[in-house]
């Protein structure tokens, strides 16, 4: 597995993956902090398109990812993420919403659950995901870092009041 650090407005971000798809974005701080293992090689040079992309998104002048993606996790969290990848930037959903697309209404903790664990936060948008109430509910990266994402997206987003 390569890795490499992005800095960005949010501090450092671990990117991992090989040659072909990233696996794995860390935060700074927070829960989904990520250390690289001891038999990680250091390259940026796996994860230039990732680079170019996060930064263009930092600035706020992309809204979409195109990176070949390997995000691990059982069927259910796969489902989970790749519904998460539909939530359009600037826009939110509660993780009810998410239950009710995936046809599992009632499974509202467990979309929680496999939210928490999303190994490619950002670019897999979980930050989008909020509480039924419209509270911003626990995030890997710290409640800051999340409300710091979607301010960024509400500020460059074409629906300036979120909706």
């Amino acid at each position: 597995m390569y890795y490499c650090y992005l800095d960005t407005p949010i501090g450092d971000l671990l990117l991992a993956g090989d040659e072909d798809a990233l696996s794995l974005v860390g935060f700074p701080e927070g829960s989904m902090r990520r250390e690289p293992q001891s038999d990680w090689i250091f390259s940026d040079k796996p994860f230039a398109a990732a680079r170019e992309q996060l930064t263009a998104y930092f600035a706020g002048e992309r809204k979409t990812f195109d990176l070949k993606l390997n995000p691990v996790g059982t069927e259910f969290q796969l489902q989970v993420l790749d519904e998460l990848q539909k939530i359009p930037y600037g826009i939110t959903a509660s993780y009810g919403d998410i239950a009710k697309r995936i046809g599992r209404p009632k499974a509202v903790r467990a979309v929680g659950a496999a939210n928490g664990r999303n190994p490619i936060p950002i670019i897999i948008p979980c930050h989008r995901v909020i509480g039924s109430t419209g509270k911003l509910t626990g995030f890997g990266g710290g409640i800051p870092t999340k409300k710091a994402l979607l301010k960024l997206e509400l500020e460059h987003s074409q629906f300036p009041h979120g909706a």
